[in-house]
């Protein structure tokens, strides 16, 4: 009996060179999940080859750049109000405000 990963398990049964059955028995693994490994394998292969990915990396990108100019506007804002707080605070005209 050889000890291996399922991935390696599975893509032994992919290849096609042995049964099922035949990779289960040196495997020690029942024929049963041996197929099951072989069919999630081939189920994930094309995505990992897809644009799909790509495109999901590439909205992934610009949902972050969207981020981070929120979070400047917000720190713009944030630093504003701050600043016009304490000036209103102490009795003083808004600084950039509507007068």
């Amino acid at each position: 009996m050889m000890t291996s990963s399922r991935p390696g398990v599975a893509l032994e049964a992919v290849k096609g060179e042995k049964t099922v059955a035949q990779v289960a028995s040196e495997y020690g693994v029942h024929p049963n999940q041996v197929r099951q490994w072989k069919e999630h394998l081939l189920n994930v292969l094309p995505e990992l080859f897809s644009d799909r990915r790509k495109r999901t990396d590439e909205e992934r990108d610009q949902k972050e750049a969207e981020l981070y100019q929120q979070i400047g506007q917000l720190k713009v804002e944030n630093d504003w109000l701050k600043k016009n707080f304490s000036s209103f605070s102490r009795g003083e005209e808004a600084v950039g405000g509507e007068e």
